[in-house]
């Protein structure tokens, strides 16, 4: 699995990735994912997005960002904001290889050093929470505003 930047080559394969009907309710589009980058990072947040790519193909995407605990943050972490496995690769253990993948990155601390990774998500998202639990995230026990449960993991 390989993480590439996304570029005017690859920007509308990238927004055309679609999740399962039913994971719509988990999850916002690419192309809205990419503006909110645009737009935190206009206003100084660091926002890193990624094209994920298995074999030459675009199989996903994943939305990550650095806060060096000045931020919204009590410490420093890297969190993965958004991702997502297109219908057509989900049931083939990407989603997981996936998140080991963005751990790896998180751990080359490319933006700074860093406590935990930490993330968000449904709680009726059982496959997310079961590929997280396999990983090491542990809850919080904190609810969001929105809903969704936070998790993180030790670096």
């Amino acid at each position: 699995m390989e993480f590439r930047r996304i570029t005017w080559d690859n920007f509308i394969e990238c927004i055309e990735l679609k999740v399962t009907p039913d994971q719509q309710r988990f999850i916002s589009s690419n192309q809205h994912a990419l503006a909110e980058a645009y737009v935190a990072s206009d206003e100084g947040q660091i926002i890193i997005t990624f094209a994920v790519y298995k074999e030459d193909n675009m199989v996903g995407f994943i939305s990550m960002y650095y806060d060096d605990g000045d931020g919204n943050f009590d410490y420093s972490s890297y969190g993965i904001f958004k991702m997502m496995i297109d219908q057509r690769y989900q049931g083939k253990g990407y989603g997981k290889e996936m998140v080991v993948k963005a751990i790896e990155y998180a751990r080359t601390f490319p933006r700074g050093k860093a406590k935990v990774v930490e993330l968000t998500y449904k709680p009726e998202n059982v496959v997310a929470k079961k590929i997280y639990d396999s990983l090491g995230f542990i809850q919080t026990g904190e609810m969001l505003a929105c809903g969704e449960v936070q998790a993180v993991l030790t670096l």
